[in-house]
Order: structure tokens, then C-alpha cells, then sequence
């Protein structure tokens, strides 16, 4: 399958446009979870809106050449986040749609967490966690030294502000001002076992801190991520963060009502409800 050709005639516009786009990743990531009565469907259904964004507005099909050297990237820092990312490339079609109720199974490429070299467009081994924006760096300095201007994209997690490596990595990026390098921190409020242990915020501010360049959106807002990304690509001197307040499990209420939504198990009866309340939420 051509993925340059899927990448442009996916490639949206409009609020309206990502927001239908996100829609169809969030039920793939249903689709997923489902085969498997469990997985990371939270952060998943959250995540979906900047993903779309990413991969059908911001990249194009240069981009999605895994071949090409000199092609914008994109670092998953959170493994788990996979769910996701199997839907993206499932849309994309670098894989196939029907492999998705194989998530999580024995001996499948879509493994609840991502791991390099297994499936084509992951560029790292998500988790354990606090690494991404390190590699991030390191790549972002390394395309500087080669002279390739192409931007260096990184997801990381609130949790992973927890860990002593991301501001290690922060001040590195700033100290050799990375302007090529856009950080984009999912702030949802939870980690494993429920809410966060240990205050990270003011997250904005703290980057700022560390003489970064900050934007703080609504991350499951169409307008606000388009408008973000048209920021995101100006090189000014210095790196950009971009701090994402997102909904674990966005579009489906009973998931985001849930006290703790960080690994969801349904019941086998309720997948349909799960799938009604979803479009629902989209009517």
C-alpha cells in the first residue's frame, strides 16, 4: 500500500476535518482494546486528537518514508501510548487493519508497548519511562551537526517530569538551543496506580525556566492543537514545549469517569456500550 498517497489524501485542514480524522483512531483504539477485554485505552482515547494532528496534518508523505534520513520525527516516550500509535499506523496503512485485534496477544508486532525494529514508524523503545526527551535531544542536536533542518517532535507524560533524565535532557536542549527540537508534554493527571504522586506543576512555567519556549492548550481541542503546530514550526533560538491538558479516555464517558483509567479492563458485555457512547459523542 502506497503510504504516501493514504498520508496526502488524509491530510487535514480544518478543525472539522482532525476532529473526524481523531474520531477514526479512537475507534481502532476500541477495536484493539476489545480484542484484548483490556490495554491502555485511556491515554489512547486522550491522546488522539494531537496524534491526528501529527501524523495527517503536520507530516506529510517525505515524512512517513522511513527511509529518508533527513525526514521530521516523531519519539512515543510513553510505550504504553501504543494503542495509539498502532491506530495511526493502521490509518496510514503501514499496517494492516486486521491486525488490530491482535494487540497484546502472544507473539503480535502490536505489543502493549511500543518496541523498536518491530514495526515500521516507531523510532524508539517507549518505557521505561523518562527517556524520551533525552533521544529526542540527541537527535535533534545530531540533524544540527549534519545540517538537517527538519523538526525533531517528542511525546512525553506529566509522570515522566518525575524523573530526574527529562530535566537533565531540558537543560541540555536548551543549553545548545535546540530550535529544531518541539517537546509536547501529555498532562492527563494520572500515572499507574491513580492520580499523580508528586507535584510537577507549574509545568509551564518550569520549562520556561529552563529557557525553553512555551505554549499550554487544551489538547483535545482541534483549533488549539492546528494553531500550535503553525508555532511549533518557526525556529527561533530556542526549543518550544508545548503543554497538553488531555482527557483520559476522551469520547467515552464511562471511561473518563473512571478513577483510575491509566490500564482499563471492560467487561466482555460492555464493549458495546463502549462503541454506542463513543459515536454518540460524535453525533
Amino acid at each position: 500500500m502506497n503510504v504516501q498517497v493514504n498520508a496526502e489524501r488524509a491530510r487535514v485542514r480544518t478543525p472539522a476535518q482532525l476532529k473526524a480524522v481523531a474520531l477514526d483512531l479512537r475507534r481502532k483504539m476500541i477495536r484493539q482494546a476489545r480484542g484484548k477485554g483490556q490495554g491502555y485505552l485511556g491515554q489512547g482515547l486522550g491522546i488522539a486528537d494531537f496524534l491526528a494532528a501529527m501524523y495527517f496534518h503536520e507530516f506529510d508523505g517525505n515524512d512517513l518514508d522511513f527511509s529518508r534520513h533527513d525526514r521530521r520525527r516523531f519519539y512515543l516516550s510513553t510505550g504504553h501510548y501504543s494503542i495509539a500509535m498502532w491506530a495511526v499506523l493502521a490509518e496510514l496503512g503501514i499496517v494492516d487493519a486486521d491486525q488490530l485485534d491482535s494487540y497484546g496477544a502472544d507473539g503480535s508486532p502490536l505489543e502493549m508497548s511500543t518496541m523498536e525494529g518491530h514495526v515500521p514508524g516507531v523510532e524508539m523503545t517507549g518505557g521505561s519511562l523518562g527517556h524520551g526527551l533525552g533521544i529526542a535531544t540527541g537527535a535533534a542536536l545530531g540533524y544540527r551537526q549534519d545540517g538537517r533542518r527538519s523538526m525533531i517532535h517528542v511525546e512525553v507524560s506529566d509522570g515522566e517530569l518525575q524523573e530526574g533524565s527529562t530535566w537533565e535532557a531540558a537543560n541540555t536542549a536548551a543549553s545548545f538551543r535546540l530550535d529544531n527540537l518541539v517537546c509536547w508534554i501529555d498532562c492527563n493527571g494520572i500515572q499507574a496506580d491513580g492520580p499523580m504522586v508528586v507535584n510537577i506543576e507549574p509545568v509551564a512555567a518550569r520549562f520556561a525556566a529552563f529557557g525553553w519556549l512555551v505554549r499550554e492548550i487544551d489538547g483535545n481541542d482541534p483549533q488549539q492543537l492546528l494553531d500550535t503546530f503553525a508555532w511549533a514550526r518557526k525556529q527561533e533560538g530556542r526549543p518550544k514545549a508545548v503543554v497538553m491538558r488531555t482527557t483520559p479516555g476522551r469520547g467515552v464517558k464511562r471511561i473518563e469517569q473512571r478513577d483510575r483509567a491509566h490500564f482499563v479492563r471492560i467487561d466482555a458485555d460492555e464493549w458495546d456500550l463502549v462503541a454506542r457512547e463513543l459515536e454518540a459523542e460524535n453525533v
